[in-house]
């Protein structure tokens, strides 16, 4: 696999690459539920509907989607974790 151009520091990765969805964001939402305030999640997953569904994740919790690059077929994304009960 093809590494991304952007270089966010993530304190987590999660791989969610050949996972169906709702799995990337379900996974997501169980990673970061498991996070500080603060810290930043990498997902890196294939499934199409990712690039969608992360970003609609983003805008309704108060997490904050910091980038997101596609490298071929895996997308990734990096996402804040929020200090709000909201997530």
């Amino acid at each position: 696999m093809s590494e991304p151009l952007t270089r966010c520091q993530p304190d987590v990765v999660l791989d969610a690459c050949g996972l169906p969805c709702p799995l990337p964001l379900l996974k997501t939402k169980q990673a970061l539920a498991g996070m500080v305030a603060g810290q930043v999640l990498e997902v890196r997953a294939t499934d199409a509907g990712s690039w969608r569904d992360m970003v609609s994740f983003a805008d309704q919790s108060n997490h904050a989607m910091e980038a997101r690059e596609q490298c071929h077929e895996t997308y990734f994304f990096w996402i804040r974790k929020a200090g709000d009960a909201r997530s």
